[in-house]
């Protein structure tokens, strides 16, 4: 691997960072549901992941009353700002702290800007939550792995940006749930999806239509940082599907299909393997599903 490629999809080994990767999970929640109490409820929750930015994972611009103010995790200095539009600012260190030091320090970051955000602070989609306030478990922070995960979601975003623009319907933007701590884009067909009457009132509003997700997981659930597509609903034949690259394969415990990433980062071409995982497994679904692909992509 020469040095360019090294550097833009680095090794990323679950196991020597999942302290980090737990805590991250958990700060980025806080954040995460201040744009949710900031932000008007858009079709499938798009109001309220986080997005890649030039230093780390940002909420973008947010009301608040005649304010404006934005919330970015900086990987590169190892801070969160909170940034407003009055030129107001103010710094939480990110460095080995609890989650309820976090929790602190971020809250009171806000109230000190004169903004007055409350959030629920039960952790979600995860075992076990505990209180963001009452969280003494999680407290680890590795700057040289956060880093390495941000170049990863940074290189994953750049080959996922132009996979969306090869799509002319409804589409997502390329952006960060930190609920399932993921990075995801997803295609719509623009049919409406079976109703799933025992989902929950988040689940029922993500999968009101017929969807095809790709992303990328740094590993938390399924031991490995891999890539991932579904279709939902998915239909009959689909882990049949002809796949590319070869290392691609249908995970029937998951119901996905799956491209390790150190299957993407140790080939000739990272960006190209990344690029017909999206392709193939797009296809595979759409063509099952009947989209009308000729109206649907450029």
């Amino acid at each position: 691997m020469n040095p360019a490629t090294a550097t833009l999809w680095p090794a990323l080994p679950l196991d020597a960072w999942e302290d980090t990767r737990a805590t991250l999970h958990m700060w980025s929640q806080i954040v995460g549901k201040v744009r949710l109490a900031q932000t008007p409820l858009v079709n499938h929750w798009w109001n309220v992941p986080l997005y890649v930015s030039a230093r780390g994972l940002t909420t973008s611009a947010m009301p608040y009353g005649e304010t404006t103010f934005e919330m970015e995790f900086d990987f590169i200095d190892h801070n969160l700002v909170v940034k407003c539009s009055d030129g107001a600012e103010r710094r939480v260190k990110l460095e080995p702290k609890s989650v309820a030091t976090f929790y602190q320090e971020t809250m009171a970051a806000l109230s000190n800007l004169g903004l007055q955000v409350h959030i629920w602070t039960m952790p979600v989609e995860i075992p076990d939550p505990i209180r963001f306030e009452e969280d003494q478990k999680h407290a680890s922070y590795d700057p040289d792995y956060v880093r390495k995960f941000w170049r990863v979601l940074r290189s994953s975003t750049d080959v996922l940006q132009e996979f969306r623009a090869r799509f002319i319907g409804k589409c997502s933007p390329v952006h960060f749930f930190w609920g399932s701590f993921d990075l995801a884009v997803t295609r719509f067909s623009g049919r409406p999806a079976p109703p799933r009457p025992d989902a929950d009132p988040i689940t029922r509003e993500a999968y009101s239509h017929e969807v095809i997700s790709h992303g990328f997981w740094p590993g938390h659930g399924f031991g490995k940082p891999a890539f991932y597509s579904y279709t939902a609903p998915a239909p009959n034949g689909l882990s049949e599907g002809p796949l590319r690259p070869k290392e691609a394969y249908y995970s029937k415990d998951l119901n996905e299909f799956l491209l390790l990433y150190d299957d993407v980062r140790q080939s000739t071409d990272p960006e190209k393997a990344l690029m017909e995982f999206c392709e193939s497994t797009y296809e595979a679904g759409a063509n099952l599903a009947g989209w009308d692909r000729a109206a649907l992509e450029r």
